[in-house]
């Protein structure tokens, strides 16, 4: 299930939770749920994200284990912060000279495609509703795109793929074209619908967000 509310102590406090979740996603077998609790804390903490983002890259700077399964799961969560927050503009010139120097220093490696990934991601990510869901964070520890179904009215349900970035207009252009609608005078939107309610899907909404309702 998608976290619920939060109780918070202090900022201080909080950011001791979060060094001490980092150092126990080291060693997590599952890193997801815990990845997951520390993008909410984020969301729901603006000001933690900057401590996150240097924590983050302090722990990929020098590991023990370069590209060992510890410090993979720092840059799996680093490139799911990438896509749900932009850091402050010190910290993201300090992050970008962090990714060119992992780049540069480990070619053709885990973690240079982990900053590949990062880099264009921090380049298109404003901001988000929801942190990501579940199966999104397993899609970005794998750099890839998430598969969201729609169903058309009178035709066959379509299966589109999709980032954390794409929005609600640019699914419906692409199933416009696909069905043959591109000269049709009608207007076409995306709706969500749940055992509740049917609404539409605002053009500028990301479809990971609506997903992360989902779950």
């Amino acid at each position: 299930t998608a976290p619920g509310p939060r109780s918070y102590t202090t900022l201080r406090d909080e950011a001791v939770k979060l060094f001490n979740s980092l150092q126990q996603l080291e060693s997590e077998r599952d890193p997801v749920p815990l990845m997951q609790g520390v993008l909410q804390t984020c969301l729901d903490l603006p000001p933690l994200v900057d401590e996150i983002y240097c924590q983050l890259v302090k722990q990929t700077t020098e590991p023990p284990a370069p590209g060992g399964q510890g410090d993979l799961h720092y840059w799996q969560l680093l490139t799911c912060m990438s896509c749900t927050f932009l850091p402050s503009p010190p910290v993201l010139r300090f992050l970008h000279f962090h990714l060119d120097r992992t780049e540069n220093r480990f070619p053709a490696s885990e973690m240079a495609k982990y900053a590949c990934f990062i880099r264009e991601a921090l380049g298109k990510t404003k901001g988000r509703e929801c942190v990501p869901s579940l199966e999104e964070i397993l899609v970005l520890m794998q750099r890839q795109e998430m598969i969201c179904t729609v169903h058309c009215p009178g035709a066959p349900a379509c299966s589109v793929a999709i980032s954390s970035h794409t929005t609600a207009e640019e699914v419906a252009q692409e199933l416009v074209s696909r069905l043959g609608l591109s000269q049709s005078p009608n207007l076409f939107a995306l709706y969500e619908q749940s055992r509740r309610r049917e609404q539409p899907v605002g053009s500028a909404t990301l479809l990971a967000d609506v997903l992360t309702r989902f779950e």
